[in-house]
């Protein structure tokens, strides 16, 4: 088969070549891709900055959408040619990629691979964090930060489909499509004060939940946002890794600081969220009333031009790749 490497060179270069084609063990399939899609995950992989899961591909790669081609040992409940998609701790960017059954997601025949293969990843992240980690309940505000990139965008949609008012922040030129998704107030993360922003429309409030990919540039301000018994979920480190910590807030409003990363979970781990996942997400899919936001679709052998625009901040939700 081939699948995307990583040359040894000065801008580690993503090159489309053969490779081996890996063989289903216990309890897995190997799934013939059609699609896999780009995550900041990718682009820190590829300079050596996310280490890769013990036992896990190191082909990029966080999801993938296609049928399966071959079943393991022990293996019920699926058939070689049914269309599927699939969270992946490695491995989408090829044609062919081994992963447990267990993971699996049936695709309705109204679903693309492409708009398939732009779920797994940024949706999982958006429900285990704001509905597992931080235990959303309907009417509780919610802030997203980064809400134009591919999380953002799932994160609004779902809290939007289980009635949370969101507020977002983005750069200028996002914040339309941000509107256009339904939030309650699109913030300039370049010259708005977003906790000033947060202060007024919750008349003081705050709101209950923060899903915040920045880290250590915007940790005491998410603090100043919250209110009483909030949350507030870190995935990532884009605006450092240090910060200040006022104990005193977080005793007398009771706040909940959450630090969260959806790759290195184990197996069971990602078992349980999928189960959740296929019984309170996926029906909204195969109904049509969710659906990934994608920037651009480009053939495989384009992924350093994928990564690019991602790395360039140019994208709005997606950019997914198309295995012919």
């Amino acid at each position: 088969m081939k699948a995307i490497s990583i040359l040894d060179d000065d801008a580690r270069t993503l090159c489309w070549q053969e490779t081996r084609t890996p063989t289903p063990g216990q309890g897995e399939v190997l799934v013939r891709v059609r699609a896999s899609a780009v995550n900041r995950a990718d682009l820190l992989q590829r300079i050596g900055h996310y280490p890769i899961p013990a036992g896990a591909s190191e082909i990029l790669g966080l999801e993938a959408a296609g049928e399966i081609a071959q079943l393991g040992p022990g293996v019920s409940g699926w058939r070689v040619g049914d269309r599927v998609c699939c969270l992946l701790a490695g491995g989408g960017y090829a044609e062919n990629v081994v992963t447990p059954a267990s993971l699996l997601l049936a695709l309705p025949d109204s679903m693309s691979y492409t708009d398939a293969a732009a779920i797994p990843e940024v949706f999982y992240t958006a429900f285990l964090n704001i509905f597992l980690e931080a235990e959303q309940k309907p009417g509780e505000w919610v802030l997203v930060h980064a809400g134009a990139s591919g999380v953002g965008t799932a994160a609004i949609q779902l809290c939007r489909a289980f009635q949370s008012p969101v507020i977002a922040t983005a750069s200028a030129s996002k914040l339309g499509h941000l509107r256009d998704m339904g939030v309650v107030e699109a913030i300039d993360r370049e010259h708005d004060d977003f906790g000033a922003r947060v202060a007024r429309l919750t008349e003081k409030r705050g709101v209950d939940i923060i899903l915040d990919p920045v880290g250590g540039a915007y940790f005491e301000r998410n603090l100043h946002c919250l209110a009483t018994g909030g949350r507030l979920v870190n995935i990532g480190l884009l605006g450092g890794t240090d910060a200040p910590l006022s104990l005193g807030r977080l005793l007398m409003k009771r706040l909940r600081v959450i630090g969260s990363l959806l790759r290195s979970r184990s197996l069971q781990e990602k078992e349980a969220i999928t189960v959740e996942f296929r019984q309170r997400v996926w029906p909204m899919f195969e109904a049509g009333a969710l659906k990934p936001v994608i920037h651009q679709v480009l053939p495989i052998d384009q992924a350093q031009q994928a990564h690019a625009m991602l790395q360039a901040n140019a994208t709005i939700g997606k950019v997914v790749l198309h295995i012919p």
